[in-house]
């Protein structure tokens, strides 16, 4: 007799289901496992065994056959162990075939019987219930996550016992302990508030900018002038994700092994070190491939602090992703995806000493070691950093000017003005596959409906003779132009929105 079950197989954030099938023949007693399973999952064989033993419902002393198809599908850890055993114990006859036919199941098997919680079980749900599929068993330790996908229906498990009796089987019930991932920590989110920035007004609404139309930004400027302070500031900036983009930011936390205690509703940042190896900046692994720091920060910020102390190779990862919106892991036998529509802000010192351009501690680099310095900022990669901006270090005089109650931005009026300009742009990008401007392709901008006058483009027109700004800078330029005429509530971007977007990408060089 041959018995069907499902589970399912993650590459990256894409899964394919899989075919669990398992034949048992009177020959001489043996469990083989094929399909291209790794040596995680090979071991599945004697997991499956113990736990069925131990759990009071032993596999029989017969030739066991479990095929996981496609079987040309590679397929990698341990979460095939629920399927297989109950796919075998059906073929058994101890459950019946058409009671497992089109469940999905997940979850690794402990030696005791009891059922394991998993990572990506978000994910695998997500990608099974796009393949038609909505009955899933998973472990009891994955309930809270898994009951965050709609439209389906979730049935949690402790043990092998229990999921066969949830089956059909005749079995006695026993009690047991589940296995439950650990509960994480509360801790507290503190990102500061807009208004805690003194002087730098300029970054100020740089920043602004970067939240309303989804740019990318280069701080450059002396150690203590704000830039990390005003970077963390950003993510309370944005508006709240879309139930679509909660969904994927979830997913891959779960593919991460972060414990969820529910969807993530608000923008993700991460903040790498700069001895992150590009593996770690843009996701890797030679067997299971995992997210980077960049693909978890998808529809947040990925803050890189002290830029320049990446290796260069590193960093030219990202160009890639910042062009596409999309990180492709590439090994030998499969190909990972995973999404990279996230906001670069890099911070760095203009120099080595960090003193280059103060009036008040001179600078001790030479000229080739300022140059050599930011040349590990290669062209390419900030040719795709729309904003690019000089921070002072903050005076005296604008310390003081605080102290007696000058105005200021706080994050509430910074956030109200960002999603006032976000509307603007998503009804102006009705028709089209994008929700921001950062996102939208220049041809578009340039497209005859929406071409602006001559008079008005002069001074990027201008630039882009010169030599001094490329044709992707053009258009970043434009993107830039539309997002302060959307912060202005202006039907179309004037002269002044261009020469201030040119300065915004400009200033660092100036």
């Amino acid at each position: 007799m041959v018995a069907r079950t499902l589970s399912v197989a993650l590459l990256g954030m894409s899964g394919a289901v899989v075919e669990v099938e398992a034949h048992i023949a009177d020959a001489i007693p043996g469990f083989q496992l094929i399909g291209l399973p790794d040596a995680a999952l090979s071991d599945a064989k004697d997991r499956v065994r113990a736990a069925a033993a131990n759990d009071g419902c032993p596999l029989p002393a017969k030739k066991i056959v479990v095929n996981l198809s496609p079987a040309a599908l590679p397929k990698q850890g341990s979460t095939y162990d629920l399927a297989i055993a109950v796919a075998v114990l059906s073929a058994e006859g101890l459950v019946a075939a058409e009671a497992i036919a089109s469940v999905v199941h997940l979850g690794e098997l402990s030696l005791d019987g009891r059922v394991r919680p998993m990572q990506g079980v978000l994910p695998a749900i997500v990608a099974a219930r796009a393949a038609g599929y909505t009955r899933f068993v998973v472990p009891r330790g994955n309930e809270a996550e898994a009951m965050l996908v709609p439209d389906v229906e979730i049935t949690t498990v402790s043990s092998l016992r229990d999921t066969l009796i949830r089956h059909g089987a005749e079995l006695d019930p026993e009690p047991v302990e589940p296995i439950t991932l650990p509960v994480p920590d509360a801790v507290p989110v503190d990102s500061g508030d807009l208004a805690d920035v003194v002087g730098n007004p300029d970054a100020v609404e740089a920043l602004v900018v970067a939240a309303a139309g989804g740019h990318h930004l280069l701080m450059l400027g002396p150690p203590g002038a704000g830039k990390t302070m005003l970077a963390h500031r950003l993510p309370a900036l944005l508006p709240d994700l879309d139930p679509e983009q909660s969904l994927v930011v979830t997913s891959l936390s779960s593919l991460a092994g972060q414990p969820l205690t529910g969807l993530i509703t608000r923008p993700p940042i991460e903040s790498p070190h700069h001895t992150s190896s590009a593996a770690a900046l843009v996701g890797g692994g030679s067997r299971v491939i995992r997210p980077g720091a960049a693909a978890r920060a998808a529809h947040g910020v990925l803050f890189l602090d002290e830029a320049p102390e990446f290796p260069t190779s590193v960093l030219d990862s990202l160009r890639q992703p910042l062009e596409s919106g999309t990180i492709s892991i590439h090994r030998a036998n499969a190909v990972a995806h995973f999404p990279g529509r996230f906001q670069l802000v890099l911070a760095a010192n203009p120099c080595p000493c960090g003193q280059y351009g103060t009036s008040d501690i001179p600078c001790t680099c030479t000229p080739i070691g300022r140059r050599r310095y930011l040349a590990r900022l290669s062209g390419p990669l900030l040719d795709r950093v729309d904003l690019q901006l000089r921070v002072n270090r903050v005076t005296s005089s604008a310390v003081r000017l605080r102290g007696e109650g000058a105005a200021h931005t706080t994050t509430a009026i910074a956030r109200s003005r960002v999603v006032a300009a976000r509307a603007v742009a998503r009804e102006r990008l009705s028709a089209t596959p994008w929700k921001t401007n950062a996102e939208v392709p220049g041809a578009w901008f340039r497209a005859p409906a929406r071409r602006l006058a001559p008079a008005v483009t002069a001074p990027i027109d201008r630039a882009l003779e010169r030599g001094t700004l490329t044709m992707r800078g053009y258009d970043r330029v434009l993107r830039v132009a539309w997002t302060l005429a959307d912060l202005d509530a202006a039907s179309a971007p004037t002269a002044e929105h261009l020469g201030w977007a040119l300065y915004l990408r400009k200033s660092v060089a100036a």
